[in-house]
């Protein structure tokens, strides 16, 4: 008999006072009693906890950096091309869009937004990919922002543009005022960006006239009207008026254009491989666990029937796995997490972020919680079936 259950009195399992602490306290001590058992049990929740929150945070990551530009633009309302469902170049729209949106009730501004794809010529030879952002002045509605290096006002002068810090050595050493050719149009450097690169090329941003002229749009032509509303008005009513008006156009608020970025990331791209390998996580971390429980079980079948013999019943020996469940959960969670946050600080860069929400945090405790749960009622099965009788064999 194991030292946990020598110490357990018959008296102490009469009465229902104090059968939970009791059980409580049992189930904490046998789990300590095998510490090769815990700490397999531990690796279980743990591996789990890792991979469960490195996958879903660099998925959150991906997302965040396909939504920030939408997120980060300032505007209340997009305009976009019909279709549209991410933040990329698209049939364009009309100009006279624009002003059909500035005399709309409720609208406080209204500005054009160019985006397009070009080609940076390299001083060593080659290209490099960049997605050219043209911004109007002097509001500035979708960028530049999160500067580190100029100001934003740097792009009204002639030919200048701003571009992405982390990308300074692929752009071929690029620094202030620098001068490169872009598409065929000769630019300077006027500032640089901190994470703004995008699940595809960095951002780049010019004044409006100098994107147009580099991507070859024409004056009646832009990509996207971003829209202000005023104060006493709602976004949503102010879209739905627009949509309304414009119908070969697409209107969304900023929250349902963001929204839509998601769903077609999830569904077009990252779903299916994320949810893949965070399902095999799960399943890995939930058989170490299940094992574990049912070995350690298995391995004191004698003690749970001297338990049974004693006066114990099934339930309260669901009580000690449930215990024991709950304590694997939170330990395993609390050493896993930790390790996810380490992780996040040492891979921190503006191409890769992990991001951990509070809620990912509670959400993976409850989850763990629950997933030890299920693995300590495949160990139940096996103690519902031990005799009090087996002791006197």
């Amino acid at each position: 008999m194991s030292e946990p259950v020598r110490r357990v009195s018959r008296s102490a399992l009469r009465g229902s006072g104090g059968r939970m602490r009791l059980m409580a306290l049992l189930g904490w001590r046998m789990m300590f009693h095998d510490r090769a058992k815990l700490i397999g049990t531990l690796l279980g929740v743990i591996f789990a906890a890792v991979l469960v929150n490195q996958q879903l945070g660099v998925l959150m990551g991906l997302l965040q950096k396909n939504t920030m530009f939408v997120d980060n633009a300032a505007a209340d309302v997009w305009i976009c091309p019909p279709s549209t469902e991410q933040f990329q170049p698209g049939a364009r729209i009309s100009i006279y869009t624009l002003q059909q949106a500035r005399v709309m009730d409720g609208v406080a501004w209204a500005e054009p937004l160019l985006v397009g794809g070009s080609t940076m010529r390299l001083p060593s030879g080659g290209g490099e990919a960049v997605t050219l952002v043209g911004t109007r002045a002097p509001r500035f509605a979708g960028g530049p922002w999160n500067l580190v290096a100029g100001d934003a006002r740097s792009i009204t002068q002639a030919d200048t543009l701003i571009f992405e810090d982390s990308q300074r050595r692929d752009l071929g050493g690029v620094n202030l005022g620098s001068v490169r050719e872009l598409g065929g149009h000769r630019v300077i450097a006027g500032g640089f960006t901190w994470g703004l690169g995008p699940f595809g090329p960095p951002y780049a941003f010019a004044e409006f006239d100098t994107a147009r002229e580099i991507l070859r749009v024409g004056p009646d032509e832009t990509d996207f009207v971003l829209v202000g509303v005023r104060g006493d008005a709602r976004a949503t009513d102010v879209a739905r008026r627009l949509q309304l008006l414009l119908p070969d156009t697409r209107v969304m608020t900023r929250e349902e254009y963001s929204s839509t970025i998601v769903r077609a990331l999830l569904r077009d791209q990252l779903g299916i491989s994320f949810a893949t390998s965070t399902f095999f996580g799960v399943i890995v971390g939930f058989v170490i666990v299940a094992l574990s429980m049912f070995s350690a079980v298995v391995d004191n079948i004698r003690e749970f029937g001297t338990l049974k013999a004693m006066g114990a019943t099934t339930f309260d020996l669901a009580k000690l796995l449930f215990v024991q469940a709950v304590a694997y959960a939170s330990i395993g969670c609390a050493f896993g997490l930790f390790l996810v946050t380490r992780m996040a600080e040492g891979i921190r860069s503006a191409n890769l972020v992990l991001v951990l929400p509070w809620w990912m945090f509670a959400g993976t405790f409850g989850f763990m919680v629950l997933l030890c749960i299920v693995a300590s009622s495949l160990a139940l099965l096996r103690v519902r079936s031990v005799e009090p009788g087996m002791v006197f064999r």
